[in-house]
Parts: structure tokens; sequence; C-alpha cells
């Protein structure tokens, strides 16, 4: 049979290659095992499709933002504008909101509202159109951020998590938005 994997790199005009084949061979069927007990990853835009397939109306949409990047932000509020745009237009009764928890959360500070223009007005347009936007106080005050250091249209709930699974107790839905 075969070596499984063969690694093989060139340094300094060498070539060194190195055989996990008879050495993995033994260990294959728990490594086959645990990779197919890994869930498959599923992404915000699958979750609305499967929402929108459904007959009936959830009775609200809770979008969770959780990213070590501090610019996500721009990249993922017009994703979830756009989920709601869609599950409005076949759930118009849905109520929807938006919990950041992340290091995303520190564009939306009073400080930023300049240098971060477009997303306080993403903001402020979900805020306008009855989407409440939290963001976590404790990990906030990780970083020595407080609940005075975000505008008035940020909600600052105690704990993301908290705040996600206040909003699951009434029923909304869960989509993880990456």
């Amino acid at each position: 049979m075969a070596d499984l994997l063969i690694i093989a790199s060139t340094r300094r005009g060498k070539n060194y290659s190195l055989r996990f084949g008879s050495l993995m061979r033994p260990f294959m069927p728990l490594l086959l095992v645990a990779l197919a007990s890994i869930p498959a990853q599923v992404t915000a835009n699958d979750d609305v499709e499967r929402l929108l397939a459904r007959t009936e109306a959830p009775a609200g949409v809770v979008f969770e933002i959780v990213e070590a990047d501090e610019d996500a932000l721009e990249d993922l509020l017009p994703r979830v504008q756009m989920a709601i745009e869609k599950i409005r237009a076949r759930f118009p009764q849905t109520e929807f909101a938006v919990v950041s928890h992340g290091r995303e959360e520190f564009a939306l500070q009073s400080k930023y509202q300049v240098e971060n223009a477009e997303i306080h007005q993403q903001v402020q347009s979900l805020v306008s159109d009855d989407v409440p936007v939290h963001v976590c106080e404790t990990h906030a005050g990780w970083y020595g951020v407080s609940a005075e250091d975000f505008p008035e249209y940020v909600n600052v709930s105690p704990t993301g998590p908290g705040q996600i699974s206040l909003y699951q107790e009434l029923g909304y839905e869960l989509i993880v938005v990456e």
C-alpha cells in the first residue's frame, strides 16, 4: 500500500522527506471517525435560505457577529441588511436584532463615528428600521471600554451571549454571521 502522506521540502539544496503512511495506518480509523464527527459549517446564507423555505414565520431573528477583526462590520453589516430585506419580504411581521460581541464592536465607539462613518450610518439605519444593535459590555470592559463610550443608538448589553439567549427565549432564531 502506498504511503498516505508525504511531506517534502528543499532547504539549502537538500531534499527532506517524511513519510507518514506507515506511522498513520494504525490511527486512520480514529482519524476518519474524528473528521466525520466535526459538524459542517453552516453559513449565514444557508441559514437564511432554510428560514425562507419554511411555511411559518419565525417570531424573530437575532444575528450574531463575533469576529477578531475590528473592521469586520464593514463587510458583515451589509450582509445582515440584505438578509433582513429577504426575510421581511417573505415574512413581514418578523422582528430582528443584531448582537456584536467580538473585536468588531469597538468600531461602534463614539470616538470612531467619523473614522467609521459608513458603519455608524448602517447601524443607525438598522436602528431606525426597528432593529436594535447590541454590543457586549463585558467584552468591551476587558479592553477598558465602558458603556458610555458607545453612542446612544447602540444598545450596550451586559453580555453578548446573554443577550442572544434572551432573544432565543422569546422565540428568535439565531443566525451567526461570518
